[in-house]
């Protein structure tokens, strides 16, 4: 793939230290004008450009660390931002390659020579739009993590309506997980159990926090999700006729338990469980405890029920067998 930088206006500047390390390209969601100038920008997520300049070893420039080009991305640290671009990051190596073989585009690849040298650019030219060249301290206000692994990934946030999920096949529901870290192991349990569609409740961490999105460990590009409120989950499942069971204290005892063909399994807050999420479930189900401690972590909890419901419904081939019993 041909790295396809362009020459930033202010890039020069920046490198004869005539800007301020503090004087920060900033964009604020709110103000609408960012994201309208968005298509209009000669670095915008459409691809455009206007001028271009290759070095000598056919490498184009580095974007300055006040390109426009990089307000956008930086935005996409926050909740605000994403939402309001429909768009997340994605770093490092493994989650890029996660995206590449599950077929998903990339919308822009950033990377320091660092992160380009570890990759097989070629791999990536029929996944990638545009590809930039970015110097260390650059990645490092582009990136969430401490250590930057010198590749970030901008993608699209893919989300479908819940109406479209519930075929017959079951669904994870996030009830009010507010750890990312769980939620991002759920789905990756949930997707390790044969559970391929999941759906976040409005009161639950946001499904492309970048630490779900790492700690799910590629689950979001092969999953399909949804964003409902709880009442929507709820109404929803009675009209396409599925039960919604939900991990619980004081619940029926898991060994007693047969799930229904048509599941919507929740897991709820550690604390509170799902009765902050959900105004109501068909089943509440516990899982017995034999030694001491307070309670199960949300993920593990989850983890459990979807491994039981995935042995009583044809273990692998979840899939086939529950749209087949619905």
């Amino acid at each position: 793939m041909e790295l396809r930088d362009v020459e930033d206006p202010r890039a020069a500047a920046d490198e004869n230290g005539e800007h301020d390390d503090n004087d920060e390209d900033s964009f604020d969601p709110a103000r609408t004008h960012h994201r309208d100038s968005l298509a209009a920008a000669p670095y915008s997520w459409s691809g455009r450009v206007t001028t271009h300049r290759k070095t000598t070893q056919g490498m184009n420039d580095l974007l300055g660390l006040h390109s426009p080009q990089l307000a956008p991305v930086k935005a996409l640290r926050t909740k605000a931002g994403r939402e309001t671009l429909g768009r997340y990051a994605i770093e490092g190596s493994t989650l890029l390659g996660e995206a590449v073989a599950a077929g998903r585009y990339v919308e822009q690849l950033y990377l320091t020579e660092r992160g380009r040298a570890g990759l097989d650019i070629a791999l990536l030219r029929e996944h990638a739009a545009r590809t930039f060249l970015v110097a260390d301290r650059t990645m490092a206000k582009l990136s969430e993590v401490e250590t930057p692994t010198g590749i970030l990934a901008v993608m699209a946030i893919e989300r479908e309506p819940l109406e479209d999920l519930l075929d017959g096949a079951p669904v994870l529901v996030l009830a009010g997980v507010s750890d990312p870290g769980n939620a991002g192991a759920l789905l990756r349990s949930a997707e390790i159990f044969g559970i391929t569609r999941a759906a976040f409740t409005s009161g639950a961490v946001e499904a492309h926090n970048p630490k779900v999105v790492r700690a799910a460990m590629g689950a979001h590009f092969r999953m399909r999700l949804a964003l409902a409120s709880g009442p929507d989950l709820v109404r929803a499942a009675r009209e396409r006729g599925y039960q919604v069971v939900a991990a619980a204290r004081g619940g029926r005892p898991l060994p007693e338990v047969r799930f229904p063909v048509r599941l919507l399994l929740a897991v709820g807050n550690e604390r509170r469980g799902v009765a902050d999420s959900l105004p109501s479930c068909d089943l509440q189900v516990a899982i017995p405890q034999s030694g001491g401690g307070e309670s199960l972590n949300a993920a593990i909890a989850g983890s459990i029920l979807m491994y039981v419901f995935s042995q009583q419904f044809g273990g692998p081939d979840l899939q086939s067998q529950t749209i087949e019993k619905r």
